[in-house]
């Protein structure tokens, strides 16, 4: 990877859709993670291709599901995949700064927070995030749907909330990553 390269949505999307089908069969992240990388993005600093929005859960490793390696994924990592004014504002940097023009929001299936808006009512700072998925979700009971219209309602908000339409040259999509096989589905 080289730094400085601007990709459009399109070319990012097919790049993150490349590197999927390579990690599904990979033993190892194929992403340069070399200290030659390392040294030139700190020097040249980071242009990636894509940002990703997605859960904190730690089974879920954007860099490896997509083989990317140093300075190719804008990651924004929080519980249940919601959005924010700290997420927007993320996502917004990314864009006017970095150049990023494709915009992923990456739920996954068996996914606690969806599991505890679904089933439970949490106390403290969780609830924050568990009311935001209930908005997203309404009465859907099925895990796999109840976080497709999560991530979709991420989706919305991210494009309402910084103006985002079909004439843009930004694309906004979602995603759904499976645990157990590691396919990310494209919604």
């Amino acid at each position: 990877m080289s730094v400085n390269v601007t990709y459009t949505a399109r070319e990012a999307l097919e790049k993150l859709k490349g590197g999927n089908e390579r990690y599904l069969s990979a033993e190892k992240n194929e992403g340069d993670i070399s200290p030659a990388l390392r040294e030139q993005t700190c020097a040249e600093g980071q242009s990636p291709y894509a940002v990703i929005i997605t859960c904190s859960d730690s089974r879920v490793i954007p860099e490896s599901i997509f083989s990317a390696g140093i300075g190719e994924l804008f990651m924004i990592r929080v519980a249940g995949n919601v959005i924010d004014n700290h997420q927007l504002g993320s996502i917004e940097y990314a864009v006017d700064h970095l150049g990023c023009r494709l915009i992923v929001v990456m739920g996954h299936d068996h996914c606690g927070a969806v599991g505890a808006a679904i089933g439970h009512e949490p106390e403290g700072y969780v609830k924050s995030i568990t009311d935001e998925i209930k908005k997203a979700i309404g009465s859907e009971t099925d895990g796999y749907k109840a976080s497709c219209l999560n991530v979709l309602h991420s989706v919305k908000k991210i494009r309402e909330s910084l103006a985002i339409d079909d004439k843009s040259n930004l694309c906004v999509c979602g995603a759904l990553y499976h645990l157990e096989d590691g396919r990310v589905e494209f919604l």
